[in-house]
């Protein structure tokens, strides 16, 4: 089974909504909450993801690859396409 890591805070309405989606399809994920050390970990997500900069929240990764948020989570859900990431080994 893939492993999936989210960054989060914990006001963001969009951070609990991917949350919600990942436990309601019931696939395990690694919640990392950055709301105590926020400015610090952004940066890092930002360099962890690369060319694109993005630090806005929740941040998802599936076995270590980059998908986005949660429009991306919430696109690759009604696709299908996250069941194809979700098979792929960890």
């Amino acid at each position: 089974m893939a492993k999936v890591v989210i960054y989060t805070v914990d006001y963001c309405p969009y951070c609990n909504k991917a949350k919600k989606l990942l436990n309601e399809r019931g696939i395990d994920f690694e919640n990392i909450d950055i709301t105590s050390n926020e400015g610090e970990m952004r940066e890092k997500i930002g360099e962890m993801i690369g060319s694109t900069g993005r630090t806005t929240v929740p941040q998802i990764f599936i076995n270590s690859k980059h998908i986005g948020g949660y429009t991306d989570l919430k696109e690759l859900n009604e696709s299908g396409k996250l069941d194809i990431l979700l098979k792929e080994p960890a």
